[in-house]
C-alpha cells in the first residue's frame, strides 16, 4: 500500500509579517501625502488682542510659501477665493512665493483678487533664486545648506506686481506705515534670514523716517523666523510678528505638537501656528504660517496640511 504524502507548510516569520505591515503603511502613507494632503487647503484662524482699547478688529491675511509652478491651478483657485471669503484688510506676505522660472504667473492667478487690498511682502530665497533637485529626505536632516548653481529668478517682475498691480508695500530691510479701518498700522520687515539677507542693522533708520506720531500697532514680518530676527524685531519695538519658511515641518507626526525640523533655530513647537515670543522682558504674538506649498521636488505634506492664516488683530482687553 502506497501511502500519500502531504508537505506540511513552513511557519511565516514574524519578522516577515512585520516587515510586510510596515511597507504597507508607508506606502499608504506616501500615497496620502503625496497625491492627497499636499492638496488639502486650510485656513487657520487665530485673534490677536495688540490694538489699543476701543479699536476696531483688523482682520489680516497671512500668506507665505506658496511656492507656485504654473501648472498648480487647484492652488491657484483656492487662493483667490479668499478675497471674497475672507474679505481681508490687510494681506501679510512672508515670501518664497515662486517654485518655479514661470511661477508668477500662477501668482498672478492666485493674488489678483486682493489687489488694492493693503499688503506687506518680504522675499525668501524662493523669490530671488529657483528651486534645487534634491534629495526629498534631505529636509529632515537639518537646516538645508546654500547651493552654488541657482536659477536666478525675475523678483523684478514679481515686485513690479506686488507694488504697482496690487499696491503692496514692500518690506525687505525696510519699514513701511499704513493707514486701515482709521488705524495707524506701522511695520517693517527683513529679508531671507536663511540665506542671510537680513539687515536688521538697517531697520533703526528705516523706522526713523515713518511719519511722526504713534502707530496704534507695529508689525515685524520675515521669512525665515531666526531667533536673533526675532529679538531684534522685538527690541524694536513689534507688536506682533509674521513669518513662514517652515512649512510647519511639512511632514509631522500626527497629532504631535512639534514638528520634526523646522529648517531654522526656532524651537520645533513654535514651527506653526500662533504662539508668543518672549526677549529683553517683552513678549508678543508670533504667527509662523505653515504655508501653502512646497518644493517642486519634495512634493509631499503629512500631518501638516498647506493652509492660510487667517488673524483677526483686536483690541487689549
Amino acid at each position: 500500500m502506497t501511502g500519500t504524502s502531504h508537505r506540511v507548510a513552513a511557519p511565516v516569520s514574524p519578522w516577515l509579517v512585520g516587515a510586510a505591515a510596515v511597507g504597507a503603511a508607508g506606502a499608504a502613507a506616501a500615497a496620502w501625502g503625496i497625491g492627497i494632503e499636499r492638496h488639502l487647503y486650510t485656513v487657520r484662524r487665530h485673534e490677536m488682542a495688540v490694538l489699543p482699547a476701543g479699536a476696531p478688529p483688523v482682520t489680516v491675511l497671512h500668506l507665505s510659501d506658496a511656492h507656485m509652478a504654473p501648472w498648480q491651478k487647484h492652488k491657484q483657485r483656492w487662493i483667490a477665493a479668499l478675497a471674497a471669503d475672507v474679505k481681508p484688510d490687510l494681506v501679510i506676505n512672508t515670501g518664497d512665493n515662486l517654485g518655479h522660472a514661470d511661477g508668477l504667473t500662477g501668482i498672478r492667478t492666485a493674488f489678483a483678487p486682493l489687489r488694492d487690498v493693503p499688503g506687506l511682502f518680504v522675499h525668501g530665497s524662493n523669490d530671488v533664486i529657483g528651486p534645487i533637485a534634491r534629495n526629498p529626505l534631505r529636509y529632515l536632516a537639518g537646516p538645508s545648506a546654500r547651493e552654488h548653481q541657482v536659477e536666478e529668478l525675475d523678483t523684478a517682475a514679481m515686485d513690479a506686481f506686488f507694488t504697482d498691480e496690487l499696491g503692496w508695500r514692500g518690506l525687505n530691510n525696510a519699514a513701511a506705515s499704513l493707514e486701515i479701518a482709521g488705524l495707524r498700522i506701522d511695520a517693517f520687515g527683513v529679508s531671507d534670514a536663511h540665506r542671510d539677507w537680513d539687515e536688521l542693522d538697517a531697520l533703526p533708520a528705516a523706522i526713523a523716517g515713518l511719519p511722526r506720531g504713534e502707530a496704534a500697532v507695529t508689525l515685524g514680518v520675515t521669512h525665515a523666523p531666526y531667533r536673533r530676527v526675532l529679538d531684534g524685531f522685538i527690541d524694536l519695538g513689534a507688536s506682533a510678528i509674521f513669518a513662514g519658511h517652515t512649512h510647519g515641518g511639512q511632514v509631522r507626526i500626527p497629532f504631535s505638537p512639534s514638528a520634526l525640523v523646522a529648517n531654522c533655530d526656532i524651537p520645533l513647537d513654535q514651527a506653526r501656528g500662533l504662539s508668543t515670543w518672549t526677549t529683553a522682558g517683552r513678549t508678543v504674538p508670533l504667527n509662523v504660517s505653515a504655508g501653502l506649498g512646497h518644493s517642486i521636488y519634495a512634493p509631499v505634506r503629512f500631518g501638516c496640511r498647506p493652509e492660510a492664516s487667517v488673524l483677526t488683530l483686536t483690541a487689549v482687553a
